[in-house]
C-alpha cells in the first residue's frame, strides 16, 4: 500500500520561508512523477507544483520564482522550498501521486503566513 507523510509545515511571518518534506513508502518512487497540492479554507484543492521521474518540473503561475519542487530518489522523499511566503499561500499543503489508476495523498500540513 502506498503511503504519504508529509511535514514541515507552520507558521512565519510574510517574506519568511519553509520546506515542506513528504517521505513516500509502498513504490518503487523513483519511477512515478509527484506532486504538492494545496486546499485553502473554502477553496477547491489546487495543483501547486509538479515533478516528473526525470524531475522535469511545473508551477502553478502565482508560486513562479518563489517555490521550489525537489526529490530525492535513494531516500523517497519529495519536497517542497517556499520563500517569500505570502497570506495568500496560507493551506493545508498535500503531497499526491496517481499509482496503478487511483490517487494517493498524505495526511497534510498546515502552511501560514501572517504576522
Amino acid at each position: 500500500q502506498v503511503h504519504l507523510v508529509e511535514s514541515g509545515g507552520g507558521l512565519v511571518q510574510p517574506g519568511g520561508s519553509l520546506r515542506l518534506s513528504c517521505t513516500a513508502s509502498g513504490l518503487n518512487f523513483r519511477l512515478f512523477p509527484m506532486d504538492w497540492y494545496r486546499q485553502a479554507p473554502g477553496k477547491q484543492r489546487e495543483l501547486v507544483a509538479s515533478i516528473s521521474s526525470g524531475g522535469t518540473t511545473n508551477y502553478t503561475d502565482s508560486v513562479k520564482g518563489r517555490f521550489t519542487i525537489s526529490r530525492d530518489n535513494v531516500w523517497n522523499r519529495l519536497y517542497l522550498q517556499m520563500n517569500n511566503l505570502k497570506p495568500e499561500d496560507a493551506a493545508v499543503y498535500y503531497c499526491h501521486v496517481r499509482y496503478r489508476t487511483r490517487d494517493f495523498w498524505g495526511q497534510g500540513t498546515q502552511v501560514t503566513a501572517s504576522s
